[in-house]
């Protein structure tokens, strides 16, 4: 119910084409943003995943922004990782806070750990948590992309905000 969430601020898009972050260099027009639920139901395709990813490379796509959340963003890291061996893309890894995996298990530590050694680029957004840091992240995601590639089951959080305060 859309009546009862709390108003997060947005941060606005800038309209550039291209933008510099920490010297890394991001075409929003070849730029493609994945973000999703942390928990994933059964109906996951991952074939299907798999297709867009290469249906938008086919179109020109050659960067993937990454949330580095749990679930959806884990398993798009783990499908790009094998389509990059075929094709050239960079995966950046969009780390919203120094201590994201703070209350990670050990084995998803260790996951989060790996990505982040594989990932072509890596953006830290916060140097702390804040109660914004993943719609900061989630934001600029979406700022510096043209495309969205998104999980969405139910109508919770920073990605349904996200999506809501942006007309999405």
């Amino acid at each position: 119910d859309k009546t009862n969430r709390k108003k997060i601020p947005t941060w606005k898009r800038q309209g550039k084409e291209k933008s510099v972050v920490n010297e890394i260099i991001l075409n929003r027009a070849k730029t493609c943003a994945v973000s999703g639920h942390r928990k994933l139901n059964k109906d996951i395709n991952l074939g299907k995943i798999k297709e867009t990813f290469l249906e938008l490379i086919k179109d020109g796509f050659d960067t993937f922004l990454i949330g580095m959340a749990l679930g959806f963003d884990t398993i798009c890291f783990q499908i790009l990782e094998k389509i990059r061996y075929k094709h050239k893309i960079r995966i950046v890894a969009c780390i919203p806070c120094k201590n994201q995996d703070k209350r990670f298990s050990i084995a998803q530590k260790m996951e989060y750990y790996r990505q982040l050694q594989s990932a072509d680029e890596k953006i830290l957004l916060s140097t702390e948590y804040t109660p914004y840091c993943m719609m900061k992240r989630n934001m600029f995601m979406v700022d510096n992309s043209s495309v969205l590639v998104c999980y969405l089951r139910e109508n919770i959080g920073a990605l349904n905000v996200m999506l809501d305060e942006n007309d999405m």
